[in-house]
């Protein structure tokens, strides 16, 4: 529908220093830093999650569509992090959430694999 686009998906979250080392955890490595209570990441060609510092914390849900939901969810396991809640729906499709100290809610997504369809 908007060809060309770039999309970022705000969070917002309570305590700043506190959030930017469990993202670092789930997504890896920041992208850029615009100001001292905003922090960046690059989840997708175009497609940017950021985390801002800002009052009504814990009220955010953000799903990834993932081609390699296993390879994701090893790897943010890697890092320390397991999700709190999995779920595979009745087309195959599944979904691991994640949910930082604020409540707020990072999803993944993926469709089953050839071996589950």
């Amino acid at each position: 529908m908007y060809p060309n686009s770039t999309l970022f998906a705000g969070i917002k979250v309570s305590d700043f220093k506190a959030a930017v080392p469990w993202y670092e955890q789930l997504l890896g490595a920041p992208a850029f830093q615009p100001h001292e209570t905003e922090m960046v990441w690059e989840v997708g060609q175009g497609s940017f999650i950021y985390i801002n510092e800002s009052p009504g914390a814990g009220s955010s849900m953000v799903t990834l569509f993932l081609d390699d939901l296993d390879a994701a969810a090893r790897e943010i396991s890697g890092r320390g992090l397991e999700p709190a809640e999995s779920e595979t729906y009745s087309n195959g499709v599944r979904k691991l959430t994640y949910r930082d100290p604020d409540g707020n809610e990072i999803g993944f997504g993926g469709a089953p694999s050839e071996a589950e369809a």
